[in-house]
């Protein structure tokens, strides 16, 4: 392959990838918008049990 093939091989991956992360953050903010906010706090604070912070 030459240069010019490769750079546009890497511009393609890093636009593919920046759509999956923009698909994904916009999918987490509709999911959490809808959720009641005391699902959110229980999850949350599931979470940080799980990983060992203390919260309370």
């Amino acid at each position: 392959m030459n240069a010019i093939a490769k750079n546009a091989s890497s511009v393609k991956s890093g636009l593919a990838q920046a759509l999956m992360v923009a698909v994904f953050g916009i999918g987490i903010v509709f999911v959490a918008g809808h959720l009641q906010a005391s699902a959110l706090h229980d999850a949350a604070h599931d979470v940080r049990h799980a990983t060992g912070f203390p919260c309370h």
